[in-house]
C-alpha cells in the first residue's frame, strides 16, 4: 500500500516523479503529493483524489508561469489510514519550520506520545504545531526537532536520521529531503520495502521495480535499518553506528513491455492472458537448473512430523488448495492459517515443523509477522514470493521465486497461479522425498505439471462463452460458489477475486454445508457457481446443484469430470467444460475461468478494475 518516488539527478525531478507514482497506483491510494527541491527551498502540491488530479494542478501552474521543477524531488501515493483522505493529509509533510520534508510509508504506533512530546514544548517557545491528522508527520516533525534543536548533534542529517529511526515504533519506508542539503535524497526503511535504483542520469528511491524500470534496472535492495544517502552520482550506505556498509547491485530481469499494458484494456485481462508463459518459466525454475530447483534439492523433508502453512488473501487460498495435495500425496498434517491469525494463535510448532510462508510482494505485514512467530519458536521456514530482495524471501531459511513478473493490477491472477504450481511441485517432490512416490511416479506427475500451460492456453483461447455469460451476470447482488474436496479450496479463491473487482457480495462454501444453513439464502435467480472436477464426488455437487436449482437458482458449472456432457445442460444449468487434468491440479484451470468470469463481469459493470476500491496491492501494516 502506498508508493514512493524520489529523485536526485540531472534531468527535471516533476516528470520523473510524476511518472514513477503512475507505476505505482496499482499499490493502491486515495491522495497524491510532490515536493520539489527549488529555487525558493520546498514546492509542495498535494491533492486529494486520483493523479489525474494532482496533474491539473500542476498544469495550471504551468499555464500561471509558475511551474514545479528542479533535480531533486519525492513523491507519494497515500492510501488513508491515520486522518481522512485529504489535501493536508496527504504527503509530502514538511516540518513547520520548513528544514525537513518526507515520504512515508507503514504504520507509527507510538506517534501520539511523539507527538504530544512535540506539541508540549510549545510552552518552552520550542514546541511545534501539527497540520494534519497523520502518523506520518510525526517524523517530519520530529526529524527537524532533532536537527535543529539538539544540542549535540544539531545539523548532522544522517545523525537525526538514526535518531528519528530509533525513536519510532511501528513499520517505515522513508524519503527524506532537508533544506540545507539540496544535494543529498536519504532513505531509510524497516518492515516496509524500499528500492535504490542507480543510472547515469541519476539516482532514484522508490517502493517497488516499476517506478524506475523506465529508466532503470540496476537496483539496490534496502535491507532494515540501513541508511542510503544519495546524491546525483552516488549512493552512500551506512547503519544505525554510522559505520559505512558494502552493498552491491541487482540486475532486474523484467523488461519494461512486462510493466506496460501491451494494448489490453486492463492489466488484469494482460496478466490473465500471460499465464501459460509464467506457469513454463515457473515450472522451468524446478525442472530446469534454476534457484528453485537447488532449493528443491536441499530440503531434508524427513525431519518434519508437520507442515503450516501462512498467508493472507489469495495467498492464503492457494495455501487452502495446496493442503490437499500435500496430505493426498506426502501423508502429512497440514495446516493452513490466515498469517494475521497465525501470530496470535500461539501456534502449536516446533523444530519438526515446516512453515511456509506465501506473499506474492514478500512484504505482506502479518506474513512476515508469522514467519518471525514461526522462527522464534524453532520452526524452519519456506518462502514463496515474486519479488527478489523482499523482506520474507531474505529472512526466510528456504526461498522458492514465483516466475511471474511484475504483476499490476491488484487482484492477483498470475501471482497466485505460479504459487499454485510451485506449492503442486513442492508437495510432489517431498512425497517423493519421504518414499511415497517412485521415481517414475514422481515424473509422470511433473509430465502432468508440464503440461498445465498448454490447457491454460486452450482455456484462454476461448473465452466467449465465458464473456458472454458474465454479461448477464451484472445485476446479481450476491452469488455464491460450491465445490468439494479440492473444487471447495479454489471456489475460495473465485469467490474472492468476483468480490475484488465487481464489488458483488460473493461467498464460498463446501457443497455439503450447503444443507446446514447456507441453502437459506437461496432463492429465485440466485447465481450459484459450483465446481467439479473430482470424479469421485460428481454425483455429490450435482445433487448440491439440484438442490439450489429446485429453489429457484441458476447454476454455472465449470469441471472436467467425464460424467458431465451436453446434455448436462438445462435452462437453469449452463456448463463450462475444461481440458481433462488429475483432481488435484484441476485448480490450476478452474481458477482461470474463474478469473475471467470475474473480469468480465466487473467489465460489464464498468468499474475500475486494476484498482478496486479500499484495496491495496502490498498490505504493508497490519
Amino acid at each position: 500500500m502506498c508508493g514512493i518516488i524520489g529523485y536526485i539527478g540531472k534531468e527535471d525531478a516533476v516528470p520523473i516523479i510524476i511518472d514513477g507514482l503512475k507505476k505505482l497506483e496499482y499499490r493502491g491510494y486515495d491522495s497524491a503529493g510532490i515536493a520539489i527541491y527549488g529555487q525558493n527551498g520546498f514546492d509542495v502540491v498535494k491533492q486529494k483524489g486520483r493523479l489525474a488530479a494532482l496533474e491539473e494542478r500542476l498544469s495550471s501552474r504551468q499555464l500561471e508561469n509558475n511551474p514545479l521543477s528542479g533535480h531533486l524531488g519525492i513523491g507519494h501515493t497515500r492510501w488513508a489510514t491515520h486522518g481522512e483522505p485529504s489535501d493536508i493529509n496527504s504527503h509530502p509533510h514538511v516540518g513547520s519550520r520548513n528544514k525537513i520534508a518526507v515520504v512515508h510509508n507503514g504504520i507509527i504506533e507510538n506517534y501520539r506520545q511523539l507527538k504530544e512530546r512535540l506539541e508540549y514544548s510549545v510552552q518552552n517557545s520550542e514546541g511545534v504545531t501539527f497540520a494534519s491528522q497523520t502518523d506520518s508527520e510525526v517524523i517530519a516533525q520530529l526529524a527537524e526537532h532533532y536537527y535543529c534543536m539538539d544540542n549535540v548533534n544539531a545539523g548532522d542529517l544522517i545523525d537525526t536520521v538514526i535518531r528519528v529511526s530509533n525513536a519510532v515504533e511501528g513499520s517505515y519506508a522513508l524519503g527524506i529531503m532537508c533544506i540545507d542539503e539540496p544535494d543529498v535524497l536519504i532513505a531509510v526503511k524497516k518492515d516496509n520495502p524500499l528500492i535504490i535504483g542507480v543510472s547515469d542520469s541519476g539516482n532514484f528511491i522508490a517502493s517497488d521495480v516499476p517506478a524506475v524500470l523506465k529508466y532503470t534496472k540496476e537496483v539496490y535492495y534496502l535491507n532494515d535499518k540501513e541508511i542510503a544517502v544519495i546524491r546525483s552520482g552516488s549512493v552512500q550506505f551506512f547503519n544505525m553506528d554510522k559505520e559505512p556498509l558494502h552493498k552491491t547491485t541487482e540486475t532486474v530481469t523484467w523488461s519494461m513491455d512486462s510493466a506496460e499494458k501491451g494494448g489490453y484494456p486492463h492489466f488484469m485481462l494482460k496478466e490473465i492472458m500471460e499465464q501459460p508463459k509464467v506457469l513454463r518459466d515457473t515450472i522451468q525454475s524446478v525442472l530446469g537448473e534454476g534457484a528453485n530447483k537447488n532449493v528443491f534439492d536441499n530440503i531434508c523433508v524427513s525431519r518434519f512430523k508437520k507442515i503450516a502453512i501462512a498467508a493472507c488473501g489469495s495467498a492464503y487460498n492457494a495455501g487452502v488448495t495446496a493442503k490437499y495435495v500435500f496430505e493426498k500425496l506426502c501423508r502429512l498434517s497440514v495446516e493452513t492459517d490466515l498469517a494475521s491469525e497465525f501470530r496470535y494463535k500461539d501456534p502449536i510448532i516446533d523444530n519438526k515443523t515446516l512453515v511456509i510462508l506465501v506473499s506474492q510482494s514478500g512484504e505482506t505485514a502479518d506474513t512476515i509477522a508469522a514467519m518471525r512467530e514461526a522462527k522464534s519458536k524453532g520452526a524452519a521456514t519456506l518462502s514463496i514470493v515474486n519479488v527478489l530482495g523482499s523482506t520474507i524471501a531474505k529472512e526466510a531459511d528456504y526461498c522458492l521465486f514465483t516466475a511471474a513478473g511484475p504483476e499490476i493490477a491488484v487482484a492477483t491472477t498470475k501471482a497466485f497461479s505460479a504459487q499454485l504450481v510451485l506449492l503442486y511441485m513442492l508437495a510432489i517432490r517431498f512425497a517423493h522425498k519421504l518414499g511415497l512416490l517412485t521415481e517414475y511416479d514422481e515424473q509422470e506427475l511433473f509430465v502432468e505439471i508440464a503440461a498445465l500451460p498448454y490447457k491454460v492456453s486452450a482455456i484462454l483461447e476461448q473465452t466467449d462463452a465465458i464473456q458472454k455469460y458474465a454479461s448477464t451476470c451484472v445485476g446479481y447482488k450476491s452469488i455464491f460458489f460450491i465445490g468439494r474436496n479440492i473444487d471447495y479450496a479454489i471456489a475460495l479463491e473465485g469467490s474472492l477475486k468476483l468480490k475484488e473487482i465487481s464489488y458483488i457480495h460473493s461467498e464460498a462454501y463446501a457443497g455439503g454445508e450447503l444443507k446446514h444453513g447456507t441453502i437459506s439464502l437461496v432463492e429465485e435467480n440466485t447465481l450459484v457457481v459450483t465446481i467439479s472436477n473430482c470424479a469421485s464426488l460428481f454425483g455429490k455437487i450435482m445433487s448440491n446443484a439440484q438442490q439450489v436449482i429446485s429453489r429457484g437458482a441458476k447454476v454455472l458449472l465449470i469441471g472436467n469430470c467425464s460424467e458431465i456432457d451436453d446434455d448436462t445442460e438445462t435452462e437453469k444449468l449452463y456448463y463450462i467444460s475444461l481440458p481433462h487434468v488429475s483432481d488435484i491440479f484441476s485448480p490450476s484451470l478452474s481458477v482461470v475461468v474463474l478469473q475471467l468470469f470475474s473480469y468480465y463481469v466487473a467489465a460489464n459493470k464498468g468499474l475500475d478494475i486494476d484498482k478496486p476500491r479500499n484495496l491495496a496491492k502490498s498490505v504493508t501494516v497490519e
